[in-house]
């Protein structure tokens, strides 16, 4: 089961950086799912639990790059054309079953086994064919149109590390080296609720004052897209008593607890005092906009995460917090998303000691760069802004002010959505 180590998220005080939040996610969090193995077909997006060693060479074999004639170099004419009986054929799948003599050509195919004794290929454009005979132009170097075995993979090489989530690219490495059944880590289980007695179900009436429920449906599809195995546990109404039950089962049954909603320091926000009274609620507010009431702590030793109620807090604070401790408890190896610089199509003012996150479109500028284009409304509960952005522009801590064609990192959401 993933925990964490009992002093992890030690609270720094009323407002922590997400620089520190982050390193004490990067060192404290531990991941202990079980391993098992699985067959390769249904390995896509998991995570290895166990590094995966050539077990031989790849290719096993040299072999043709193109379709033409297999050759001994030192035949070759180096000044003049070269004629040479063919002797044999090889295709991919059927060599030709011999060494190749000295003074001969082999008909081969793209793929073929190359005869040992030949060492060059010449493409088929460039040679002549002359019933059992073929003319080789001159100027050919030495192993020229041949792939050497092991010039992808060498034997004993660790291809896929542990920790890796494997891709199709990574599948199809397995699947060239033999790997029917890949060691993978268990999908973590994570228990996903809401609070709020002004939330319902999409598809029920909504009564005055009611809203519907899109908080929980944007985080399980986030889980979702991580490998995670989400249990959803629902709405909760805001009275303690049901919070506090509803979340220390949730706790005995799973990997990780993860709430939207009654966060802050409301009189019907009840999560705080929850957690504080299953285990241990680590910090609860970020230097961070949006989404300051972002709780990191545990209920026993199973981590609890609560995410604030207002749906662009939601996913920015699970992109920049959770996913990243989502990676690790999940026995995952993440890595700080790719982001690059381009032009503020804009102008803003920051508080400082304060880390934003701007929804943006980014457009070329016409000389090979890029401009962000801020949306233009700046409330945490526009969801619409999350679909016409291309991504965060970040803003950093330090910085007061952003003047129009300011440099500014933008993360998009590409690096950050699997």
């Amino acid at each position: 089961m993933a925990q964490l180590s009992e002093d992890c998220f030690a609270f720094g005080g009323p407002l922590m950086s997400v620089a520190t939040a982050l390193d004490i996610l990067a060192r404290q969090a531990v991941a202990l799912p079980e391993p098992e193995d699985i067959a390769l077909a249904e390995a896509r997006g998991r995570f290895l639990a166990a590094d995966l060693v050539a077990p031989f060479d790849l290719p096993p074999h040299d072999n043709a790059a193109v379709d033409g004639y297999a050759v001994c170099h030192a035949d070759l004419n180096a000044e003049s054309e070269t004629v040479l009986p063919v002797g044999g054929r090889a295709a991919a799948g059927h060599p030709l079953g011999r060494p190749a003599r000295r003074g001969e050509a082999i008909r081969i195919f793209t793929g073929a086994p190359m005869p040992e004794g030949a060492d060059t290929v010449m493409m088929q454009e460039d040679c002549i064919a002359e019933g059992d005979r073929v003319r080789l132009r001159p100027g050919l170097r030495r192993g020229a149109n041949r792939r050497k075995a092991g010039e992808d993979v060498r034997r004993g090489a660790v291809v896929l590390a542990a920790g890796t989530r494997l891709r199709p690219q990574d599948i199809g490495l397995a699947a060239a080296l033999g790997f029917a059944r890949v060691p993978v880590f268990r999908r973590l289980r994570v228990a996903l609720l809401s609070t709020g007695d002004e939330l319902r179900e999409p598809g029920a009436p909504l009564p005055p004052g009611a809203i519907y429920d899109a908080n929980r449906r944007v985080i399980a599809a986030l889980l979702e897209g991580l490998g995670c195995a989400v249990s959803d546990l629902g709405i909760l109404p805001d009275r303690p008593g049901a919070i506090r039950d509803a979340l220390a089962a949730a706790a005995a049954g799973h990997d990780l607890v993860l709430s939207s909603g009654g966060m802050s320091t409301g009189e019907e926000d009840h999560v705080k005092a929850a957690i504080d009274s299953l285990g241990r609620l680590h910090f609860w507010r970020l230097a961070i906009k949006p989404g300051r009431p972002v709780a990191l702590g545990q209920i026993g030793r199973v981590p609890f995460i609560g995410l604030p109620g207002n749906p662009v807090a939601v996913m920015v604070t699970f992109l920049v917090l959770a996913r990243p401790l989502i990676l690790r408890l999940a026995g995952g190896r993440p890595a700080a998303p790719h982001g690059f610089r381009v032009s503020a199509g804009f102008a803003w003012t920051k508080k400082p000691e304060r880390r934003e996150y701007l929804r943006a479109r980014i457009e070329g500028d016409g000389a090979g760069g890029w401009i962000a284009r801020k949306f233009p409304r700046d409330g945490a509960g526009i969801l619409s802004s999350l679909v016409e952005s291309d991504g965060l522009v970040v803003l950093p801590e330090e910085l007061a002010r952003v003047e129009p064609g300011d440099a500014v990192e933008f993360l998009p959401f590409s690096e950050l959505l699997d």
